[in-house]
């Protein structure tokens, strides 16, 4: 028997399996009986006879037929039965659809039966339509001028194969995100604000333990805080950073009811207790007349476009006198959280090394963590960014003039803290997804 492994096209988690697609299904090519006409029939008692025009465009499923054959034409093709799965073998190759009805296939289909026991319909479904595969398949394909796939190609085909249980689970999740994109899709008017509140809708999954599934063998919260509190205290102790002046405690009462349901292995915790440093910046003496042409480049509310992103195009300069003197309280280091306090409030980035040196001014807070080692920054970043963390956040917004955050609402912020892996999971799962919807909302700019 051939060794697969060299043909594994990428790595796939734990837990899964690669494997041909002829090894664990059935998969032939239809027959038409000739000449097909002296072979249809009106009679009720005709077997239905599967054509491309039975499909509805963009569907899934194909629920009836226009034409049957006489029961005798059923020798001369192959049989389908509800369940299988039928592939468009040539023209619009590789497209697939779930029967929800019998009958015969002429030679223009592919079906692939007997799926029951190793595949969810629903994912292998989502599988059969992704891009790399039908890339592959049309890889495959074209040989010929006209790209053909044949049974044999398709029975070569390698094919990832999770759990069944984790098949359920991702054809879920890619079902409501289509059904998302769906509604996005029928009302092109409001569609930005529409992508706005999916990416709000799963920010809020995230935060309740809702977006991912659990893990008990993950270390839980309760742990990785313990860390951080030691380690906080070790900087304390090395005079590195000053002991808070508020106690650290977190109080479940009738404000946190929205947190009471959090997942057994998660804890609720705050910005105050999990950061070394929150503090904001300064403007320099002088304002604009202390910018230069060029040297340290200083943030301003406007550079802090949210999420993650920082916009380096319009930055201002001060020289590196002022960067490490009157502005030594606000130097930036890699990681740092910012979040903007003044002028249009809570917009939030992350600073990268890349990026660096960087200071800030007063309209700008910056959020240094005692570690990153127990918390994923960008899990905290999406959490900041949800609509519960962020309207409580400004929903503290100081009653001035002009409204601002103060550093005390900033440190108070509540965080719903996972263990690190689930962390690790659900910043994955959410940088995905965002990075399909900002695509959909680029292609509409």
């Amino acid at each position: 028997m051939k060794c697969i492994e060299d043909e594994i096209p990428f790595e796939v988690p734990d837990g899964w399996e690669w494997e041909r697609l002829g090894n664990i299904s059935t998969i032939a090519r239809g027959g038409s009986p000739r000449p097909i006409k002296a072979f249809l029939t009106n009679d009720a008692k005709g077997v239905n006879w599967i054509k491309i025009g039975d499909t509805e465009k963009d569907g899934k499923y194909i629920f009836s037929t226009k034409e049957r054959i006489k029961p005798e034409g059923v020798s001369k093709s192959r049989f389908v039965k509800s369940g299988d799965f039928l592939l468009t073998n040539s023209m619009s190759f590789g497209r697939p659809y779930i029967l929800k009805t019998e009958g015969c296939i002429h030679d223009g289909w592919l079906v692939i039966g007997d799926i029951e026991l190793i595949f969810d319909q629903d994912y292998l479904y989502y599988a059969l339509s992704a891009k790399y595969m039908y890339q592959t398949m049309a890889i495959m394909a074209g040989g010929s001028t006209v790209d053909n796939l044949n049974s044999d190609l398709v029975k070569s085909l390698m094919f990832p194969i999770p759990p069944i249980n984790e098949q359920k689970y991702i054809a879920r999740k890619v079902s409501d995100l289509l059904e998302l994109v769906e509604s996005i899709k029928s009302n092109e008017e409001t569609i930005v604000g529409e992508i706005s509140l999916i990416k709000s809708k799963i920010l809020d999954l995230a935060i309740r333990g809702e977006l991912v599934p659990q893990d008990p063998n993950d270390e839980p919260a309760s742990v990785l805080l313990d860390r951080i509190r030691a380690e906080k205290e070790e900087l304390i102790k090395a005079g590195k950073i000053k002991r808070d002046k508020k106690e650290s405690v977190i109080f479940k009462g009738e404000d946190n009811s929205y947190y009471e349901n959090l997942p057994s292995n998660w804890a609720l915790t705050s910005l105050g207790m999990i950061s070394k440093v929150i503090t904001k910046g300064t403007t320099p003496r002088g304002g604009n007349v202390s910018y230069t042409s060029s040297g340290i480049g200083f943030l301003r509310a406007e550079n802090i476009l949210g999420y993650d992103k920082l916009n380096l195009d319009n930055l201002k300069y001060v020289d590196d006198k002022t960067h490490t003197g009157f502005l030594k309280r606000s130097i930036l280091e890699s990681n740092d959280i910012l979040i903007t306090i003044a002028g249009t409030l809570g917009r939030t980035a992350i600073v990268t090394e890349s990026a660096l040196p960087l200071n800030t001014n007063q309209a700008v807070a910056l959020v240094r963590l005692v570690t990153t080692k127990f918390v994923n920054i960008k899990y905290l970043i999406y959490a900041i960014n949800s609509s519960k963390i962020k309207k409580d956040l400004l929903h503290q917004e100081v009653a001035m003039a002009i409204p601002n955050l103060s550093l005390e609402n900033i440190y108070d912020c509540k965080i719903p803290l996972p263990p690190i892996e689930e962390q690790n999971r659900i910043s994955e799962v959410i940088d995905k997804i965002f990075v399909v919807l900002d695509i959909i909302e680029q292609s509409l700019n």
